[in-house]
């Protein structure tokens, strides 16, 4: 079982080794990256790679390890009871199966994202430490203990926003995408949008990471947003001409795509004021 990438995600080889490496030692993959470099669709594009079915946990702030495995729905079974409903005697009826339960139950090998974790609570990576070590867990509802039939491909993304525990750390193969340059990146633009004009996307990338190296910028712009700036630029038929920075034109067209904080438009206003000046 080995991930080669798919015409459809353009992987550099640390990436394949990656994904590959933790396969075979059958550890989760922890992915890192700035958001907009492709770490939730890595688990899509392995899940169809490999001919794998795709289990997605996207977490919240407020999302609580527990729910991965199973909840028990109380309430549903005491508006039974009262009811005299004879579901109420069987307590498995009231047993929602988490993203976990229903990946170590399938019939078949999965692919199971667990995507952002670092969105919530810090005891929440912990709180499935021997889960994804053991790949099984205690049903203390019913007294059953659930263990994977076939041990799933766990990719775990995290956009860095707070510390994960060296715990969890030392459980996880690691990778860190990096964000790609001017020729990965124009292989990325050609997946997406076939026979596009090159000259077209060389100004445009051109005038992307001269964006992305401006000192002081608050939010640089990630792949995904180069992808529908340039996207806009093709459906107005933009001049590539009209793409390299000026004085008058510092601020890049169509920038709503690119800068999505107030500081950084304000930023580029105050170098156009400034180049001005100087010219």
């Amino acid at each position: 079982m080995q991930f080669q990438g798919t015409a459809d995600y353009i992987a550099d080889k640390d990436l394949m080794i990656a994904v590959n490496a933790a396969i075979r030692l059958e550890r989760p993959l922890l992915v890192k990256g700035e958001p907009g470099t492709g770490k939730t669709e890595l688990a899509r594009q392995v899940a169809a790679a490999l001919g794998l079915d795709l289990l997605e946990w996207n977490i919240k702030s407020t999302t609580k390890a527990q729910q991965g495995l199973y909840e028990y729905d109380a309430v549903s079974r005491l508006r039974d009871s009262q009811l005299g409903d004879a579901r109420v005697n069987d307590i498995a009826n009231y047993l929602r199966k988490g993203k976990l339960w229903q990946a170590f139950e399938a019939e078949r090998k999965t692919v199971l994202l667990i995507d952002e974790i670092d969105k919530a609570d810090i005891e929440f990576p912990n709180d499935l430490l021997q889960e994804l070590d053991r790949m099984e867990f205690h049903v203390y509802e019913t007294g059953q203990t659930i263990s994977a039939r076939q041990r799933p491909v766990v990719i775990i993304t995290s956009n860095n926003e707070k510390e994960l525990p060296d715990a969890f750390l030392r459980r996880c193969f690691f990778h860190y995408i990096r964000f790609p340059d001017a020729e990965t990146l124009a292989r990325i633009v050609e997946v997406h949008y076939p026979g596009i004009k090159q000259a077209l996307v060389a100004a445009a990338l051109n005038r992307f990471y001269e964006i992305r190296d401006v000192p002081g910028l608050k939010k640089k712009p990630s792949t995904s947003e180069a992808l529908d700036w340039i996207r806009l630029l093709v459906a107005d038929d933009v001049d590539p001409a009209d793409l390299s920075a000026n004085a008058k034109s510092i601020l890049p067209k169509l920038h709503g795509a690119l800068l999505k904080n107030e500081q950084d438009v304000h930023l580029f206003e105050r170098l156009a004021f400034m180049a001005r000046r100087e010219s």
